[in-house]
């Protein structure tokens, strides 16, 4: 049984030494079962960045001053944040094996790996991820450069304002994409 991981995070910046403060991730054991999907999300305690390299134009994107403790009100999210080691873990332990689905997955494999590893933590997922934009482009014979939301029009799929550009969000639309491809005829 081949496991797929659908992934997201929101960082601090596009830098390679960015700093992962919202994860989220959808587990699917079984590619034919997709009612069986379990879902994740990890806020990252505020000590755990380094907003000193952050981005402020990230930050923004990500809506991190209006959805991260540091920047909201703190008692909004009593118990909610994790410290980052222990966040990296459990995806190391839910991702061990897995095939890694996601839109531009490199950019969240890269730094999901660069911080488990300065926490001790070895990355295992499958050496093999899987872009869905890139594969929901092919599939239509798109040239690049492509437009994310022309394809996800051309797919019957629109994204939720509401959800753009929270992790578990953005992982939900790559996971919709993805069964949108691969059911196409």
């Amino acid at each position: 049984m081949t496991t797929t991981c659908f992934v997201d995070t929101e960082t601090t910046s596009l830098r390679h030494d960015r700093r992962i403060w919202e994860i989220g991730l959808i587990v699917r054991g079984d590619h034919t079962d997709t009612q069986a999907d379990r879902e994740w999300s990890w806020l990252i305690q505020p000590n755990d960045l380094d907003l000193g390299n952050a981005d402020p134009m990230s930050l923004k994107i990500g809506r991190f001053y209006e959805r991260h403790p540091s920047g909201a009100n703190p008692s909004l999210f009593p118990g909610d944040v994790e410290t980052e080691r222990f966040a990296l873990a459990q995806v190391e332990a839910l991702t061990r094996g897995a095939t890694i689905v996601g839109a531009v997955p490199n950019f969240d494999t890269e730094v999901l790996a660069n911080r488990m590893r300065a926490n001790g933590i070895c990355p295992s997922w499958h050496y093999h991820i899987v872009d869905v934009e890139t594969l929901a482009a092919g599939a239509l014979k798109l040239a690049p450069p492509w437009n994310f939301d022309t394809v996800l029009d051309l797919y019957g799929l629109k994204y939720d304002e509401a959800d753009r550009h929270t992790a578990l969000g953005d992982a939900r639309l790559a996971r919709s994409l993805y069964d949108a491809v691969m059911e196409a005829p």
